[in-house]
């Protein structure tokens, strides 16, 4: 879950141990490791970047988020030799620098409109060099999994400092049927419901037809396409469109 939530120092501590045992990240692993340069976009902690480095990558890995709080949880394991940079991909210009750009976590989503996504999609074509790949996700919005962000799925956690915490999402807007926008929130509280913290959120859901034609505008040609982390084909009902495009 994409979150401007952990934006805040004391709540990005948090990020890790919500986000535990992640299966995107399985995914993504080898695909950095087969790669001598990557850029990941919206690294949030850069635990995929650190998984990287601790499997044996000694290539160049550069991490890049907008949140200050995330980079600075990235900064303090200290991999060696890591870039973290603050910003996005409007304010930095990479030419022709990196054989993988990733953005996992549904960093995607959070490109919410036209001029937008094609922005982006054009700076990530430029950072990669010819044949270089992009790998990143989407949630499938036949899924509809914003149905499934409703109070009642409350969870319980330990946070890093021994206290117990519950998060919540919570749809406020979202499409009738197929794509698009989609409005929620998302609510730490503290021991007994004290000291709630809440941040609102707006994701973009792209179908797998309209995904492809923004790409190949960008000159992205999809190689890959999975609907779920397990590799499994790409189908109506599965819940994410996993995409590996090429720089034609």
């Amino acid at each position: 879950m994409v979150d401007r939530f952990f934006s805040e120092p004391e709540l990005a501590e948090l990020y890790d141990t919500l986000s535990a045992d992640r299966d995107d990240l399985r995914f993504y692993l080898p695909l950095v490791l087969s790669a001598r340069s990557v850029l990941d976009v919206g690294c949030g902690t850069g635990e995929l970047l650190h998984m990287a480095r601790e499997s044996g990558h000694t290539g160049r890995l550069c991490g890049l988020d907008p949140a200050g709080a995330m980079l600075a949880q990235a900064r303090r394991r200290r991999p060696h030799g890591v870039e973290w940079v603050l910003g996005d991909l409007r304010d930095h210009v990479w030419d022709g620098e990196f054989e993988l750009a990733v953005m996992t976590g549904h960093a995607f989503q959070v490109l919410l409109d036209d001029a937008e996504l094609r922005s982006a999609l054009a700076a990530v074509r430029a950072c990669l060099v010819p044949g270089g790949r992009f790998a990143f996700e989407t949630r499938h919005p036949a899924a509809r999994a914003w149905e499934r962000w409703i109070p009642e799925y409350e969870v319980e956690f330990t946070g890093p400092h021994g206290d117990v915490l519950r998060s919540r999402y919570e749809t406020e807007a979202a499409p009738q049927a197929g794509g698009g926008l989609v409005t929620f929130t998302h609510t730490v509280t503290g021991p007994g419901g004290e000291r709630p913290r809440t941040s609102r959120s707006t994701l973009r859901f792209l179908g797998a037809q309209e995904l492809s034609s923004f790409l190949a505008e960008a000159g992205l040609t999809v190689a890959e396409q999975y609907g779920d982390w397990d590799g499994s084909p790409l189908t109506g009902d599965g819940p994410e469109i996993v995409t590996v495009a090429v720089r034609s």
